[in-house]
C-alpha cells in the first residue's frame, strides 16, 4: 500500500512539473459576437483599440501583425510577422506572437494565443484569452511578466472601445513622432 501511495506521489509531482505556464484573462465585452469577432479580425477593428495600425488578413497563416509603433523600422513595430494559426468563425481563433522589441532574446522566439468568443447575451460576448507557450528564466520570465500587465490593457480597450468608441491613436502617434525626432537629433 505505501509503495502505491508512494507511486501516485511521485506522478502527481511529475505532472504538476508538466503544467504548461500560461497567462489567461477573461472579460465580457459590451458588444455581440459579430462586433467582438469583427475587433479582432479586421484591420478596422484591432486599430479601434489595440494599436495605431495593423495588418489583419483572417485566416489561416494570414497576416496577424499589430504595430503599436508604426514608425518604426520593419522588425521593431511591435507584432511584427506574426499570423493566424486557427480560425474557427465567431468561435476560436489563435495567433503567434512575440516579445516586444527591447527583450530581443525572447523576440526570437514565439509564443502562442487562443482567443474564445461566447456569446453571454444579444449585446454581450465573453473573450477568453490564453497566451502559452513560454520559455524560461531571463527575458521569458520578463516578457511573461509584461504580457500579463499588457493584456488587461489590451482587453480593457476592447471593452473601451464599445463603450466610448474608438480609440484616438493622434496623441500616441505624436508622441512616438516625437521620440523619433529626438532620436534623430542625437545621431
Amino acid at each position: 500500500m505505501r509503495l502505491v501511495i508512494a507511486l501516485a506521489f511521485v506522478a502527481s509531482i511529475g505532472m504538476a512539473d508538466a503544467a504548461e505556464r500560461s497567462i489567461d484573462k477573461s472579460i465580457v465585452v459590451p458588444a455581440t459576437l459579430d462586433q467582438t469577432w469583427g475587433a479582432w479580425t479586421t484591420r478596422e477593428g484591432i486599430t479601434s483599440f489595440f494599436a495605431p495600425d495593423a495588418k489583419i488578413e483572417a485566416k489561416v497563416g494570414g497576416a496577424f501583425q499589430i504595430y503599436i509603433n508604426p514608425l518604426a523600422e520593419p522588425g521593431a513595430k511591435g507584432a511584427d510577422d506574426m499570423r493566424f494559426m486557427a480560425l474557427q468563425p465567431k468561435q476560436m481563433l489563435s495567433f503567434d506572437w512575440n516579445a516586444p522589441p527591447h527583450l530581443p532574446a525572447a523576440r526570437q522566439q514565439r509564443t502562442f494565443v487562443v482567443l474564445r468568443f461566447a456569446p453571454v447575451s444579444e449585446k454581450e460576448t465573453r473573450l477568453t484569452l490564453h497566451h502559452t507557450g513560454w520559455g524560461d528564466g531571463g527575458e521569458w520570465d520578463k516578457t511573461f511578466a509584461y504580457f500579463d500587465r499588457a493584456w488587461d490593457s489590451v482587453l480593457e480597450n476592447l471593452k473601451k472601445r464599445f463603450e466610448s468608441g474608438p480609440q484616438d491613436w493622434t496623441e500616441w502617434m505624436k508622441s512616438l513622432r516625437k521620440m523619433q525626432e529626438q532620436a534623430a537629433q542625437k545621431k
